[in-house]
Order: structure tokens, then C-alpha cells, then sequence
């Protein structure tokens, strides 16, 4: 899987830039870079897993959550700037979903087909299911709610109150896990003590080098990803809700993805889990709330406003993670369940 990363990105980077100048055939181009971001995202969560080896299980995977989604940050920038609000929202909701059913699903199935059952931090799986309810059924679904009596005006109001509340919670859970209670609610300690006793891939700095060139590289393609998607769009009948749900989630987090089945592959079932849940927090009270602030200093600001399939979606895919993972334990039949949810909302948004 590394070599063909490796292959891919010495190939697609060259493509992106001589396709970008020459206007190659927006379709050709849109699979290029899909395949670029993605082989990029390899090595964001390779470079990650790296100092995840030297940081700890909690910090690593906080750390391959933030890198994963610094690539869909990036490609909701440029469709911010470009207009996309649907499918910046649209991507969002795929995040939360792509997260929740397909990284925790893939990474209950996989690590379950080795492992007859897996255990996680119980405490940690509690702690996070309070603040899925609240990011999602309270900060989206109530705002959807009042704005139907509101003005435009009074719902971006509404929206960026919302989104600084998401934020300044959000950096009180990261104080509540880092500062004031690290190791306070502490289950078992062998996932950690396994992480340390392995090598990482890469030395600190060099692992550092290479997400800050990855980074950039991703900033590149995704500026002209964007600018497909509407030919994409028409030629293969695919709505902005479908694009930005299932195609550019996948793509945006396709780090993620590959690092969290690898740790549960390894029994690392409390990286795997804080990729996963972790990442979905991530997104609703961080990166969602900041892309509402920054929506201001473009032409179209973006509301805190979702369609109805997108709200019951996520709050589907929120109590079912809550359910199957608030034991602490996992095995591959849960995987299944999550998957399976999974493909049937992809089926539902690809005919809206």
C-alpha cells in the first residue's frame, strides 16, 4: 500500500500541474486528483501514526484527526470560496457519517475478523457520546428548528453564535482530556504501553517535514478540484448533495480512514475509536463552526443550516455509533452493522 502511494503521488502531482495548465478534460482531471489526494492523505496518516507511536495513543490519534481533516478543511475552503455551499455542508454531513458508519464500521469489522472482541476505554466512549449528542442534535438540529421563522440575516446570526460556542466547548473538552483530567478515567494501559514499545516509520522530524509538504501539496490539487465539480456533476448526473456526502467526504478523509483500520488491525482499538469519534467531533465543533466564521469574508456567507435528509442522517449515524460502542467493546458483527448503514444512507442521498 506505501509503494503505491509513493507511485501515485510521483505520478498524479506531475499530472495535477501539466492538466491544471493545459485544461485537460475536467472528468480525466477530477479522478487525478481524487487519486492524488488521496495517495497525499497516505502519507498524512503515515507521518501521523508516526508520532502517534511517540505521543501516545489519545494525543495520536487527536493528531491523525486533525491532519486527516486539515485535507477536507482545505477542499471546504476553496469551495467556500467558489461559491459550493451545498457542498460544503453536504461534505460535512459525509464526514460525520464517512466517520461514524465507514472508519468505525471498516475499523470494527476488520480489527474483529482477527480479534474475536476488542476492548476500548469505556470512560473515553462515554465522554464522547455526550458530545456527539450535543454537537449534533442540539448545536444542528435546533437551529434548523427556529431559522424557519427567522430572516437570513438572523439565521447567519444565529449560526455564528452557534459556531463560537462549538468552538470554545470544543477547546474545553481538549482541556478536560489533556490538562485537568489526564489519566484520570484510565482503563487499560497495554494499548500504550504497546505504542511505545513500537518503532515509529519515521524519525519526529522527518515525520513533521512530510506533513508539512503533504499539506501544501493538498492545498494545490483540492484549489483545483473544486473547479470540476460542476462539469463532474452534469456528466454523471450527480447532485451537489451526493458530490459533497459521499464523494469528497471519502476523499477529504481517506487518511483517516486507511489509519484507523490499520490500528484496529494491530488491536489498537483506542486509536482506531479516537480517530474515529474523534475525528467526527473534530468536524462538528471545530472545523464546521470555522468554515461559518470564515464564510463571512466571502461573497456568501454559509448558515448553520442542513437539509432534513442530512440532520436524520447524522443523528442516525450518532445513536448507533452511541449504542453499538458505549460498552467499551467492539467485534466484527458491530463493524457490519455500521457498514451496512453506511451503504443504505449513500443509496438514499445518491437519488435526491
Amino acid at each position: 500500500m506505501n509503494k503505491l502511494f509513493t507511485f501515485l503521488v510521483l505520478i498524479g502531482l506531475p499530472l495535477s500541474i501539466i492538466g491544471s495548465i493545459f485544461h485537460w478534460s475536467a472528468v480525466i482531471m477530477f479522478i487525478v486528483y481524487c487519486l492524488t489526494i488521496i495517495a497525499l492523505a497516505g502519507f498524512i496518516g503515515r507521518a501521523t501514526e508516526s508520532l502517534a507511536i511517540v505521543l501516545g495513543p489519545r494525543a495520536g490519534g487527536l493528531l491523525n484527526a486533525t491532519f486527516g481533516n486539515a485535507v477536507e478543511l482545505i477542499i471546504s475552503i476553496f469551495s467556500l470560496k467558489a461559491g459550493f455551499i451545498g457542498i460544503v455542508l453536504a461534505s460535512l454531513t459525509g464526514s460525520v457519517l464517512g466517520n461514524l458508519l465507514l472508519v468505525g464500521g471498516l475499523s470494527f469489522f476488520v480489527g474483529g475478523l482477527k480479534y474475536k472482541r476488542q476492548s476500548f476505554n469505556i470512560y473515553e466512549a462515554r465522554h464522547n457520546a455526550g458530545l456527539l449528542m450535543f454537537a449534533v442534535i442540539v448545536a444542528f438540529v435546533i437551529p434548523e428548528v427556529f431559522t424557519h421563522t427567522m430572516s437570513e440575516q438572523d439565521t447567519m446570526v444565529l449560526s455564528v453564535g452557534i459556531s463560537i460556542v462549538l468552538i470554545l466547548l470544543y477547546l474545553a473538552a481538549l482541556l478536560f482530556k489533556f490538562v485537568t483530567h489526564r489519566g484520570v478515567y484510565q482503563a487499560d494501559n497495554t494499548q500504550g504501553e504497546a505504542a511505545h514499545a513500537e518503532e515509529p516509520e519515521w524519525g519526529k522530524m522527518k515525520a513533521i517535514v512530510i506533513l508539512a509538504i503533504a499539506t501544501v501539496a493538498v492545498a494545490y490539487v483540492s484549489e483545483h478540484l473544486v473547479s470540476t465539480f460542476d462539469v463532474v456533476g452534469a456528466t454523471f448526473g450527480w447532485s451537489e448533495l451526493f458530490i459533497g456526502v459521499i464523494i469528497v467526504a471519502i476523499v477529504g478523509n481517506a487518511a483517516e480512514h486507511a489509519s484507523a483500520v490499520i490500528m484496529a488491525y494491530k488491536n489498537k482499538m483506542d486509536v482506531a475509536v479516537e480517530i474515529a469519534v474523534g475525528s467526527t467531533l473534530q468536524v462538528a465543533m471545530f472545523v464546521l463552526p470555522i468554515l461559518v466564521l470564515l464564510s463571512l469574508l466571502f461573497p456568501t456567507s454559509m448558515p448553520l443550516v442542513f437539509t432534513w435528509p442530512e440532520l436524520i442522517s447524522m443523528v442516525t449515524a450518532v445513536l448507533l455509533m452511541i449504542t453499538l460502542s458505549n460498552d467499551g467493546d467492539s467485534n466484527w458483527f458491530d463493524g457490519l452493522v455500521l457498514i451496512s448503514a453506511y451503504i443504505i444512507m449513500g443509496i438514499g442521498f445518491y437519488f435526491i
